[in-house]
């Protein structure tokens, strides 16, 4: 099963946090073929929110909503269950100073019943 593992945390504790930290668990659990893909953020002040309403097209600086925490990064996994996605998120370093929303990935279905994820 594919679980995304949403990293979350206020900025400043986040990038204290050294990379090479990040990227040798990360290496681990691409050796270990349970990573999927994973990608950290870049600062919330470079977000952009879109949204469309009645055709219109308004775009504001930030993210959709005010938070102390903000989504710094994303880990795609490969998790027999649950339980199995939450240890894994467990390990991940920024889960020691943020938390780590764990969910799994939905498939689509389409009209013609064909089964896939985007």
């Amino acid at each position: 099963m594919k679980f995304v593992c949403l990293v979350y945390g206020e900025e400043k504790d986040i990038q204290a946090m050294t990379d090479d930290e990040c990227m040798a668990y990360d290496q681990a659990l691409r050796n270990s073929g349970r990573c999927l893909a994973s990608e950290a953020l870049q600062p919330v002040r470079t977000a952009r929110t879109v949204r469309v309403r009645s055709g219109k097209v308004s775009i504001t600086d930030g993210p959709f909503t005010e938070a102390k925490e903000c989504l710094a990064g994303f880990y795609l996994i490969d998790a027999t269950d649950l339980n199995d996605a939450i240890q894994i998120a467990s390990q991940i370093p920024p889960a020691r100073v943020g938390s780590i929303e764990v969910r799994p990935v939905r498939e689509l279905l389409s009209t013609s019943g064909e089964r896939r994820q985007l």
